[in-house]
């Protein structure tokens, strides 16, 4: 129990608490809408605001907000429009996000920093600060979620009916983007950008099964998260190994388990 008194182990398990809230009411979210692609695409063009924050010199997570916000409506913008190619311009924006960052952080002077803790996360190493703008950041999902429920809820099933109920569709649309994208920031020193999609995907996919509603859903998810984010950064601080590899590797065991689990069970059914 001794090592709950290390402040970078509060700050972590501050972190996963914070993550597993927006995984599980964002990723709910992304699920039902079959957004998991352009959820990936957002998560990796975020590294262009990473290496655009060290070259200039400003905040990493303010800056990478900014440019990863923008990049969301692009993509949101683009998919709206039902283009025939918009898998396309969202490979090619994935792409070109990670491009500019290794660009820039090869460009900015004195770089020292950690690669690999915005590519695979590194819990341990959240500051304090970070997890003030984690927690705006969640009080604001939050609100928009409460607020906005309904409209989501018909959006995600049937778009057209929910126009017919007088929802604006393409407006929330473009707003649900920018709720992904604010996760995506959140969950990079979490998880890191390449593995943050799984972790958006994997808690809400167990939630769906038996969930009763979209809210019973994005809770169960919640928990789901931070079971697997708890579990990560335990075994990640006893056998010193990256501590995003961990949570998503003990998310993956509980995907693949609950997969073999259901075939069994469809397999006796028949």
């Amino acid at each position: 129990m001794h090592i709950f008194e290390l402040t970078f182990i509060q700050n972590a398990i501050l972190a996963s608490v914070l993550a597993s809230i927006a995984c599980g009411i964002i990723g709910s979210l992304v699920v039902v809408n079959r957004l998991v692609f352009l959820s990936g695409g957002i998560a990796h063009t975020a590294y262009g605001g990473v290496g655009l924050a060290f070259f200039l010199g400003l905040p990493v997570m303010p800056c990478t907000l900014g440019i990863i916000v923008l990049a969301a409506l692009i993509m949101a913008m683009v998919s709206m429009r039902n283009m025939e190619s918009s898998d396309t311009v969202i490979g090619v924006l994935w792409a070109s996000g990670m491009a500019l960052g290794i660009i820039l952080l090869d460009l900015s002077p004195g770089y020292n920093v950690d690669l690999m803790s915005y590519l695979f996360g590194s819990i341990l190493t959240v500051p304090r600060s970070d997890i003030w703008i984690m927690l705006i950041l969640i009080v604001c999902i939050l609100i928009l979620t409460f607020f906005f429920y309904k409209d989501f809820l018909l959006m995600s099933f049937d778009a057209d009916f929910a126009r017919t109920k007088g929802v604006a569709v393409t407006p929330l649309y473009f707003l649900l983007l920018a709720m992904i994208a604010v996760s995506v920031v959140m969950l990079i020193r979490v998880v890191g950008l390449i593995l943050v999609i799984a972790l958006l995907s994997i808690p809400p996919y167990l939630a769906r099964g038996k969930s009763r509603s979209l809210a019973w859903m994005m809770l169960k998810a919640c928990a789901y998260s931070l079971v697997f984010c708890m579990l990560g950064l335990y075994l990640s601080y006893s056998f010193n190994i990256t501590s995003g590899a961990c949570i998503i590797a003990v998310a993956s065991t509980g995907f693949f388990i609950s997969l073999g689990f259901n075939m069994l069970i469809k397999k006796h059914g028949q």
